[in-house]
């Protein structure tokens, strides 16, 4: 693990430890309303376009973004109903996801969300935290960092689309 990846576990376990689900929810939520935007920002028309050949289009992005929400969604939930976590896969080629607007992306991970954070906060926060998903930059997470992570994760690829946005206008 480099020092990056040090540094981003570290934080994801103390703000995990301190942070109530609401609250983690709520930053989540806002990283969420980023990631939107940055989306509308991407030219329709050039919607799944690449700006370079080895950088992804907008739908890549937020097809990934959806497929690592449900793993750590579906990990999440795992967890907190006594389940078995799922295995984590290799990481998905976005070039293959089916071609999907903006706005169609946002609803689906809108609902996903949604079911995982009623399930979040209707859990006991000290439940089950011995218990993790593996992220194969930052090791074991427990619900909540794993939650937590989300939120970075979102708001790295709202940056990407910006940048997709910017390259594109």
């Amino acid at each position: 693990m480099n020092e990056e990846s040090r540094r981003i576990q570290s934080y994801l376990r103390a703000q995990g430890a301190k942070l109530e689900p609401a609250a983690i929810v709520d930053k989540v939520r806002a990283a969420m309303a980023d990631l939107h935007a940055a989306a509308r920002a991407v030219p329709a028309a050039r919607w799944t376009e690449r700006p370079a050949p080895e950088e992804w289009s907008g739908n890549e992005v937020l097809a990934h973004v959806v497929s690592a929400g449900r793993y750590f969604g579906g990990g999440i939930l795992a967890i907190l109903d006594g389940g078995a976590v799922p295995a984590r896969r290799p990481r998905e080629d976005p070039s293959g996801a089916p071609v999907r607007p903006a706005g169609e992306w946002e609803r689906i991970l809108a609902a996903d969300r949604e079911a995982l954070f009623a399930r979040a906060l209707a859990a006991d926060p000290a439940a089950r935290l011995g218990e993790t998903v593996e992220h194969p930059a930052f090791g074991p997470l427990n619900w909540r960092e794993a939650l937590l992570f989300m939120r970075l994760h979102d708001l790295d690829h709202a940056g990407q689309l910006g940048k997709i946005a910017a390259a594109l206008a």
